[in-house]
């Protein structure tokens, strides 16, 4: 089922194209990172999602409403990168607030707040909290309602390491269950392996849509292999690994090829052929970051 649906969505300032004729869809239970460029249109695209302003062209659907409606709403939350709450008040203050004003009941502000990881924080005030901290009760308060579609806007900003495995461990439940979520982020390793789709946007244009296996091969990136020669062997490996098989370093007892991702088995091949040479070997795909790259470059 399409929880997120954006047909042709065009908006435009002063004349100036910000989103061009997007096409793009998020499923339940599908997490979808949106990447782009300052000023490629992601924060658009989001505020047409949310309904805060309104295309030019195109359409958006929520689960079969328009944004902004009522509809809409209570099927949506939304997790901007600079959650601002008052700091006078706890933690477990600040969310029953918002309870309330969901009409839900506020003694479920503990459940949610130990589910973001502060439940030894959660009477503590706002203004003590790192800033780390302030995004987790942006995130409780993102997950108040179940939404069914969860918009997050650079969501792992300000958190450390080990927060922010828990936080992409927390959306993985959520798609689990059901929930479609579309997030943008420049940290693309974060997204790289814990995403479903990424979607790249570009002056505007959606110039890719697809799991990270199919964006890598259409960017057709060769991977980089480096090996490592066995005590007393780094001669004879250089040898087994001439000029001709897109050696691009050789030095010490280190060799590094780059080969076409067509020819990984007959690199695996010769690094079999080569046993006695090598001690060690690490093959490495084109990462998002040299596809997102090499995406953009061709797309200016």
């Amino acid at each position: 089922m399409r929880l997120l649906t954006l047909s042709q969505l065009t908006k435009c300032y002063d004349g100036h194209t910000v989103l061009d004729a997007v096409d793009l869809t998020v499923a339940a239970g599908e997490t979808v990172a949106l990447l782009g460029h300052n000023g490629a249109g992601k924060s658009t695209l989001m505020k047409l999602v949310l309904g805060l302003i309104q295309a030019d062209a195109g359409s958006v659907s929520i689960a079969g409403h328009g944004p902004g409606s009522a509809g809409a709403r209570a099927q949506i939350a939304y997790l901007p990168e600079n959650a601002a709450f008052h700091p006078a008040l706890t933690g477990t203050e600040q969310i029953a607030h918002f309870l309330r004003l969901r009409g839900l009941d506020p003694r479920g502000a503990g459940a949610l707040l130990a589910k973001v990881g502060l439940k030894e924080a959660a009477r503590r005030r706002i203004g003590t909290y790192s800033k780390g901290m302030r995004q987790r009760v942006g995130l409780a308060q993102a997950l108040i309602g179940a939404p069914k579609l969860m918009v997050l806007d650079e969501p792992t900003s300000g958190l450390d390491p080990v927060s922010r495995r828990e936080f992409y461990a927390l959306l993985a439940d959520l798609a689990a269950s059901g929930t479609a979520v579309l997030l943008s982020s420049h940290a693309l390793t974060e997204v790289e392996a814990r995403t479903d789709r990424i979607a790249i946007l570009s002056q505007g244009k959606l110039v890719a849509d697809g799991s990270l296996a199919a964006l890598r091969a259409a960017a057709d990136l060769p991977m980089t292999v480096h090996l490592r020669a066995a005590a007393g062997q780094a001669q004879a490996l250089v040898a087994a690994f001439p000029e001709g098989v897109r050696r691009v370093d050789a030095g010490g007892d280190h060799l590094t090829l780059n080969c076409p991702q067509v020819e990984k088995f007959a690199v695996m091949d010769r690094i079999r052929g080569a046993a006695d040479q090598v001690a060690d070997f690490d093959i490495h795909p084109p990462s998002l970051d040299d596809i997102y790259a090499h995406i953009s470059r061709r797309a200016a």
